[in-house]
């Protein structure tokens, strides 16, 4: 859907744009309660990001404000800038940095006409020619209600980080009393509002309630954040025309809550706003880390995704699974859209024609086929029998209707690009023309993966670094009596590695000659207190990118 610019984002216009500020007035005071944060780093500076929470409860009042980048703290600002924290986008305040020194730290701050001042954040510049590494977080699926921000703590804590890849589920549109509420209660950590978030209203307080948590602050003070959204910034098992959440009957048209997701999303993150003419959903965008690496950050979710397999066969039973056989396998089904596809190869092999070693695609869901374990094959009846007594019985039996799935031949996840196999082929040749063998980063499955990617004649194309979530529950969560990660690893080809337990971010490093990627696993997320450990670590040669060698 394209949406007239000026209808929303006529008022979330740049801070340079706006009036100088004035004097101080009793309206204008306010607090800087959710923070700093910066986006979207180019050569020359980044998008930098607060909101101001006004003094007086209810005031619609303008905020005047200043902004200031410098060298180190304590330093004189180099740039400066006005601008104002309007009711119309909530209060939050983007900003953007254009004068800087290409890969160069920075620190930042804004200040109120009256003299409060925003904590400080740092963002590092990309870099121009000569860039000897890039390091960066991955990162993905931060369920609220479902434990502590460990991993954002440990992000903050990192000595050297370049920026930090989202790959998105930044939020949960579920109520308290829904997905991870139970625990959310245990740990007394809920979110605003209570119920399910469908209108403006109710997405602008879910996100601050998100950015009110001090770990995550933290990490978007650290370092610039290269976001994406995927399905719970909007509903679950979101598409083009709707979502699995999504009942219009009850909750309205589709379009109307899209819309207001994604100007609740524009308002909160630190992303740099659509281009005039563009619809909301095209926030596929690239970065240029020097002469080292291209990353291209898609869309997979709202600009071109068709209804997924999984929402033709919501009433079971084998005429479903034939169903969902039958959509999955048309070839015009499409995850990126051509427009989008056309791009990503048009990066892809300007990035390859510059010499650059690396080619990254910053992509929401899983790419690797991943087929479902059949329990009965892997084990034999009696011990797959005896297995499935363990659980309790609701979970037995949706893992039981699954492996019948699996045995009509469904892979094991049709809301990943297993669910568009003609779309993914696609994919892949456009890999081909464009001369790349990228690194595949992924998100969504609240799972650790390692996977060597394989177009339909089997030829290597390229490889899959998969993050787990910060937070976010996986399917192996609810069945730990089962070795998830590894059944789906002994199934797959293309599985190199499985974690479906772990919770934390990827490290990613890459030199000249090899890119290393190290998972990164909190010891806990239902205490503050924690330790950290790398669980896998795997490697890519800049000289055979279509093989990955665990370290």
């Amino acid at each position: 859907m394209k949406l007239a610019r000026r209808s929303v984002l006529g008022l979330l216009g740049s801070g340079a744009a706006l009036p100088a500020i004035g004097h101080a007035s009793p309206a204008s005071t306010g607090s800087f309660e959710y923070g700093v944060a910066s986006g979207d780093p180019t050569c020359r500076g980044a998008i930098l990001w607060t909101r101001v929470t006004p003094a007086e409860n209810g005031s619609d009042a303008a905020i005047a404000l200043r902004w200031h980048v410098a060298v180190a703290p304590g330093a004189r600002p180099i740039e400066s800038g006005s601008a104002e924290a309007r009711a119309a986008r909530d209060f939050t305040v983007k900003v953007e940095a254009t004068t800087l020194e290409p890969g160069s730290d920075y620190v930042y701050w804004f200040e109120l006409a009256d003299g409060t001042r925003s904590p400080e954040g740092r963002f590092r510049t990309l870099p121009e020619a000569g860039t000897n590494d890039v390091v960066v977080a991955v990162a993905t699926c931060q369920l609220f209600q479902n434990g502590f921000y460990n991993a954002y703590d440990h992000i903050a804590k990192r000595e050297r980080l370049d920026a930090v890849i989202h790959l998105g589920d930044y939020i949960y549109e579920y109520a308290n009393d829904g997905y991870g509420g139970a625990t959310g209660k245990r740990l007394g950590r809920l979110v605003e509002p209570d119920g399910e978030i469908v209108t403006l209203a109710d997405y602008r307080a879910r996100h601050a309630s998100y950015r009110a948590d001090p770990m995550l602050q933290a990490a978007h003070a650290r370092a610039a954040f290269i976001c994406v959204w995927d399905d719970h910034e909007t509903a679950n098992n979101s598409w083009l025309g709707g979502a699995q959440n999504h009942q219009p009957e009850t909750e309205g048209a589709w379009k109307v809550r899209k819309a207001a997701a994604l100007q609740a999303y524009f308002e909160w993150l630190p992303i740099r706003d659509p281009e005039a003419g563009k619809p909301w959903e095209s926030i596929n965008r690239s970065f240029e880390f020097g002469d080292l690496m291209t990353l291209a950050m898609v869309e997979t979710r709202l600009l071109a995704r068709d209804k997924g397999a999984d929402l033709f066969g919501e009433t079971g039973g084998a005429q479903a699974v034939r169903k969902m056989l039958e959509v999955r396998a048309r070839p015009e089904r499409e995850l990126l859209g051509k427009p989008q596809s056309e791009w990503l190869e048009t990066v892809l092999a300007a990035s390859v024609a510059q010499g650059k070693p690396w080619q990254v695609i910053g992509n929401q869901v899983v790419m690797a086929r991943v087929n479902g374990p059949d329990l009965e094959k892997l084990f034999g009846a009696e011990k797959a029998a005896a297995m499935l007594a363990q659980l309790p019985e609701g979970v037995r039996q949706q893992v039981e209707r699954s492996v019948l799935a699996y045995r009509a031949g469904l892979p094991f996840n049709l809301d990943s690009w297993d669910g568009y196999p003609a779309a993914r082929e696609r994919l892949y040749a456009a890999f081909g023309r464009a001369g790349a063998t990228p690194i595949v980063l992924a998100g969504d499955s609240h799972a650790f993966w390692a996977n060597q990617l394989a177009d339909d004649s089997g030829k290597a194309v390229a490889v899959e670094l998969g993050t787990t979530g910060i937070t976010s529950p996986s399917p192996g969560d609810s069945i730990p009596q089962l070795a998830l990660g590894e059944l789906l690893a002994g199934v797959s080809p293309e599985v190199l590695f499985c974690d479906q337990k772990s919770k934390g971010y990827i490290l990613l490093e890459l030199t000249k000659e090899r890119a290393v990627a190290d998972y990164v696993a909190m010891s806990t997320i239902e205490q503050r207190e924690y330790e950290a450990k790398t669980v896998a670590r795997f490697a890519v040669r800049a000289g055979d990118k279509a093989v990955l060698q665990r370290t």
